[in-house]
């Protein structure tokens, strides 16, 4: 197995990057896209039995559509990461002195003196040599590697979770407050998600929380518009 996929023992926050992006964009769309959905066909007019099955059909086919979504463009990631690794792995068996040369000049750029960067470039390639220029190369790590099926699954079990809190709402209070408690408890929703993730990345939790919330309550406004728009006009 190449050494380039093995990883060291400290933990950075980049580590996180695959799942936490999957997750936050699930969380962030299940809650966003439910809860337009619930207060857009709430202010359009209809039943309380009606909209809690809006709701529940939002939830299964956004989580589905996340899923199958997530796992189609992260395995194209994948397949691309496969093919480059095949294509430096034959480059290495046919030309390894030309690959050496190659690694040599990417750490001559990166500040060390030619002999040196000879040395590192000739003693990494023995050790790894398609690692090293999965690495250092093609800009290709574990932490960052495509990983469908985890992303598939994160996203589309943050979607539910993100969607089952304004279902939840909604079967809780009346359909006269439907659109408050849902447009609060969305926002409020969303900056706790905003919050974790920073906290999850090492960033600002009041940048965070600031920036998920935002977006998430245009989206309900434009939604909230255009339903009560098309249920005037109906």
């Amino acid at each position: 197995m190449s050494t380039f996929t093995q990883r060291h023992a400290e933990t950075h926050n980049s580590s996180r990057i695959g799942w936490l992006r999957a997750a936050v964009l699930g969380a962030n769309d299940g809650i966003v896209s439910t809860g337009s959905l619930l207060i857009g066909v709430a202010a359009a007019g209809t039943t309380h039995q009606t909209l809690i099955v809006t709701g529940i059909a939002g939830l299964v086919a956004g989580a589905m559509s996340m899923a199958a979504g997530e796992y189609v463009s992260v395995h194209a990631q994948a397949d691309t990461e496969h093919a480059d690794l095949a294509r430096e792995q034959k480059e290495i068996n046919t030309a390894p002195e030309a690959e050496n040369r190659e690694l040599a000049q990417i750490y001559v750029k990166r500040g060390l003196e030619p002999a040196l960067a000879t040395q590192v470039a000739t003693q990494l390639m023995a050790h790894d040599a398609l690692g090293s220029h999965a690495r250092d190369e093609l800009g290709i790590s574990e932490a960052l590697s495509a990983k469908p099926l985890s992303a598939a699954f994160a996203s589309a079990m943050s979607f539910v979770v993100g969607a089952i809190l304004p279902v939840v709402v909604t079967l809780l209070v009346s359909l006269e407050q439907v659109i408050l408690w849902v447009s609060l408890m969305s926002l409020i929703f969303l900056a706790v998600l905003g919050a974790i993730a920073a906290k999850a990345g090492g960033a600002s939790l009041l940048l965070g929380a600031w920036r998920v919330t935002f977006w998430g309550a245009l989206a309900m406004v434009i939604t909230a518009l255009v339903g009560r728009l098309f249920g005037a006009v109906v």
